[in-house]
């Protein structure tokens, strides 16, 4: 068996960052530190960090005041903010600067009177906290079937926003149908999909044709991960979408000559290495790197945490 593994794959600028944050914020202030949701959406990330002393909540009043707070790579809403200074906790923003360019698009768009129209997939933590930015202005719209039953007060006044872990397709479709329904809407100056959410789908679109089956590492709530799954099976490959090699099952892989390898951008290295290892020890797999481009964003440390951490 032949492996092709793509490159770029895991780990993006964002989530390095907030990975980044909560490593520091752990060893400077020492456990517990609290997270607002999931650091990073990755199973094998924050069962690693609640490990180390981490505690991630999904409701502000599970944190004792005056506690060390994180927000999550996803962002979060102005509200949520307030709260976490009401119960005067020292907060950490660990939010993805590609997120916090949409936020404060939104805000931008709502201040100038604009209705805005945010792809993405309602529930999905990104979304929510992008949607408190604007709540009376913004609307969810996840279908081509929600552009045709769009209506808007005033169509010269619409814009559109997508959460930054889309599909490139999916996200595209659904922006020409708003442009054919609403000629004047608005976009961002700068598509909001991140750079590594499209390097990883244009990998498997290009290494995808030379594979009979694809393997994702990610996990089930990675909307990125679930992504390039769904990109293999539109391209007639069979892919699975897996949290690491005890996922695997053997029987997908017979008659199966080559498989392509990648991992979405919340998925880390290790657990890519073990399947690898997994796949020369039970086939006797080669394994080939093929790069399609190469990636060279850093984030910076939040100022707040870096204030902090010279303070103690």
């Amino acid at each position: 068996m032949k492996v092709i593994l793509a490159s770029p794959r895991g780990f993006c600028a964002g989530v390095n960052m907030a990975i980044e944050c909560l490593d520091l914020a752990l060893k400077s202030f020492g456990a517990p530190v609290y997270v607002y949701h999931e650091i990073v959406h990755n199973k094998y990330v924050v069962e690693t960090f609640k490990e180390k002393g981490a505690i991630f909540v999904d409701d502000l009043e599970e944190v004792p005041p005056e506690s060390i707070l994180l927000f999550s790579a996803h962002g979060v809403s102005p509200e949520i903010r307030q709260a976490a200074k009401a119960r005067k906790l020292t907060a950490i923003d660990a939010t993805c600067p590609l997120v916090t360019k949409v936020h404060l698009e939104a805000i931008k768009f709502a201040k100038l009177g604009y209705t805005i129209c945010l792809i993405g997939h309602e529930g999905h933590d990104e979304v929510i906290g992008t949607m408190g930015e604007a709540p009376e202005a913004i609307v969810l719209v996840e279908t081509e079937e929600d552009v045709a039953q769009l209506e808007v007060a005033d169509p010269t006044k619409l814009a559109y926003l997508t959460q930054t872990t889309l599909s490139v397709d999916d996200a595209t479709r659904i922006i020409n149908c708003l442009k054919a329904r609403f000629p004047e809407i608005k976009g961002p100056p700068k598509a909001d999909i991140c750079y590594a959410t499209q390097n990883r789908q244009e990998a498997v679109r290009l290494l995808g044709t030379e594979a009979q089956l694809v393997l994702v590492l990610g996990s089930q709530n990675s909307s990125n991960s679930q992504r390039l799954k769904e990109l293999a099976k539109e391209s007639g490959i069979p892919g699975y979408l897996i949290d690491g090699k005890s996922d695997i099952q053997p029987e997908w892989f017979e008659g199966v000559d080559t498989v392509l390898v990648t991992a979405g951008a919340s998925a880390p290295e290790v657990v890519v290495e073990e399947c690898l290892d997994y796949l020369v020890e039970r086939f006797q797999a080669t394994v080939e790197t093929r790069a399609i481009r190469q990636e060279e964003v850093h984030f910076p440390l939040p100022k707040e945490l870096r204030k902090l951490v010279s303070i103690t």
